[in-house]
């Protein structure tokens, strides 16, 4: 599992996400984004549909009907009906449950810091896992780790 930490600065959740799902699709895979928060889904789902015009991001809530064939899925748990293999956590709450895909982005915010870091350190001597850690640095996203 490829496993990235993306820790939050400049830009809100919604437009990193958007990001995220442009190059997964642009890689030809699937993804599914859990946010616990019903509100902040809806707001993630916007951003994705009212984003950039050159990247069309259809996406989906889990509990609509044709989950299944939505290429980007929002839901609160870490089910990927649409069979992803690719996976954002973007209330920046690890699940356990997310070891089953092949890469998972991790997103998180200042108050985030500690549980990130604790996620991070789970992981110690995993031969199975690789990870990455980004910050945003002079407005781009700079890989730290």
């Amino acid at each position: 599992m490829q496993l990235d930490f993306w820790q939050l600065s400049r830009d809100p959740v919604e437009r990193v996400v958007a990001l995220i799902a442009a190059r997964t699709r642009q890689a030809g895979e699937r993804l599914l984004v859990i946010d616990s928060d019903a509100d902040r889904r809806v707001g993630l789902s916007r951003a994705m549909w009212e984003g950039d015009p050159q990247a069309f991001l259809a996406n989906g809530e889990a509990s609509a009907p044709h989950a299944a064939r939505q290429p980007i899925l929002l839901s609160a748990d870490c089910a990927a009906l649409n069979d992803a293999r690719y996976c954002v956590i973007a209330d920046g709450e690890w699940r356990a449950e997310a070891e089953g895909f092949a890469r998972v982005f991790l997103l998180f915010g200042e108050a985030g810091i500690q549980a990130a870091r604790a996620t991070w350190r789970q992981f110690d001597g995993r031969d199975d896992v690789t990870r990455s850690y980004y910050a945003q640095e002079n407005g781009k996203w700079a890989k730290k780790a």
